[in-house]
């Protein structure tokens, strides 16, 4: 009996798949602790303090992003430009001739929150309110409530509190809504008065916040009925309405608004994982896409340890061999998740360019599995490279990356601007109607399942209110 051995040789070995996507799945947050708990780890690894492009590998200037990488190749407008770029080098990109670089920060989103308020209502400001503004915003929680005393700033400040309110009611209606408040009621009732503004709110919806709303978080309707002199039912409906439109936390959420809340329990107030741009902020040219590395200086194998390896002895001599292979190995992996979400954000833009020019209405329907065959990867990789992102818009909204498949997402802004325009309330079997005219064929159920997601009450309830 003969035995023979096959050596075959595979395009990546298990461990460094393993890990590359590990590191894939990885926002920059995540991927920047990672990074700092492996050089913790190996004395094999570290980082040169050094301006080099992560991409291309070249020196960089002085400041900004690297003036090969993020300027366009072609004059080819359907041709993207993608690389990847350090986190402290964000910048405007109102203009890529690599000139000076702006004063103002990528976005007022991938700020923390009281710079972000106060770059919203510093034009309606005086210099004693900007002093003012900054003080309560600086004196926030992470729920985006006061800590502070209103009338100890007025005493601070010597001035009147009234003074002092009328700042704290312009930081209210900034973005997000009720942010400055004293506590969720205040912040309630503030984007109860603003949903008022452009549409009708349930009646009794204001008493109920303001004077039982300890009753409201308990679900003690029959108590609310009891008080108000009206039916349970409607007490019901109103807490439905509270709950679906209001968010009694507003420091906690940063995409979306009080119209349309975020899905995401994890939406909070932090840069993004991608910055997406049109060249000069114009919807005809190129798109503009940074992938952040959250790390500046270069990540490799250091050079006296491999000197040391070849002066030590013995079993020292292989555990630090050890060492070096892994680090040679994590260096390689975060090189190929860099890589891999290139790829992917090179095909992405360009598929959804029109939403990205012109909005949700215009998301074109994609599935992971669909993206996955063209790339030549598993649909895993795009699930892996997808999950827990965020990704900025051209128009600096901030969304989870995963909304670029939103497949229902064009139909629920379509339904959502039907019933905008009712005469009278629509039922589901209408607005199915409505949406198989304009192209989109869905079944009545779907239509009941995405007025759902996005907070609209039944035709029966819209009427009621």
């Amino acid at each position: 009996m003969f035995q023979f051995q096959y050596q075959v040789q595979k395009p990546m070995t298990t461990a460094h798949l393993a890990q590359t996507m590990t590191l894939l799945s990885l926002s920059a947050f995540e991927l920047k602790q990672q990074i700092e708990a492996e050089l913790a780890a190996n004395p094999a690894l570290e980082i040169v303090e050094e301006r080099r492009c992560p991409h291309c590998h070249r020196f960089l200037p002085g400041g900004g992003s690297c003036p090969i990488c993020s300027r366009p190749s072609n004059l080819d407008v359907l041709e993207p430009v993608v690389y990847v770029s350090p986190m402290d080098d964000f910048y405007p990109k109102s203009d890529y001739s690599g000139g000076e670089i702006p004063d103002e920060p990528i976005s007022p989103a991938t700020e923390d929150l009281p710079t972000y308020v106060l770059r919203q209502i510093a034009t309606e400001l005086d210099t004693q309110q900007q002093l003012i503004a900054a003080h309560l915003l600086t004196n926030l929680d992470d729920d985006g409530f006061l800590t502070v005393n209103l009338m100890e700033v007025a005493r601070y400040f010597h001035i009147p509190v009234s003074r002092v309110e009328a700042v704290q009611l312009l930081i209210q209606h900034a973005e997000p809504v009720g942010v400055g408040s004293t506590g969720p009621k205040q912040a309630l009732l503030v984007q109860l008065e603003i949903l008022s503004e452009t549409g009708t709110v349930p009646e009794y919806a204001f008493e109920i916040i303001a004077d039982y709303l300890d009753l409201l978080s308990r679900r003690q309707h029959p108590d609310i009925a009891k008080h108000l002199g009206i039916s349970v039912q409607r007490v019901e409906r109103i807490a439905s309405y509270i709950g679906e439109n209001l968010n009694p936390f507003p420091g906690r959420s940063h995409w979306g608004n009080v119209r349309n809340p975020s899905s995401d329990a994890t939406s909070v107030y932090r840069q993004p994982d991608v910055i997406i741009q049109f060249l000069n902020n114009d919807p005809k040219s190129q798109v503009v896409v940074e992938i952040v590395m959250p790390m500046g200086g270069t990540l490799q194998v250091s050079q006296l340890y491999k000197q040391a390896i070849k002066e030590s002895e013995g079993d020292s001599k292989e555990a630090m061999r050890e060492d070096m292979d892994k680090a040679s190995l994590f260096v390689k992996c975060l090189q190929q998740r860099n890589h891999t979400m290139q790829r992917l954000m090179q095909r992405l833009v360009v598929i959804q360019r029109p939403y990205l020019a012109n909005g949700e209405k215009f998301l074109i329907p994609i599935t992971r599995a669909s993206l996955a065959e063209e790339l030549g990867v598993h649909e895993s990789t795009i699930s892996r490279a997808v999950s827990s992102k965020s990704v900025q818009l051209p128009n600096r909204r901030i969304v989870p990356m995963a909304a670029f498949f939103d497949r229902s997402l064009s139909a629920r802004t379509i339904l959502r601007e039907i019933i905008a325009n009712e005469k009278k309330p629509l039922s589901d079997t209408e607005i199915q109607k409505r949406l198989t005219e304009r192209g989109i064929q869905v079944a009545r159920r779907t239509v009941a399942k995405y007025r759902a997601m996005e907070g609209i009450l039944p035709a029966h309830l819209r009427q009621t209110i």
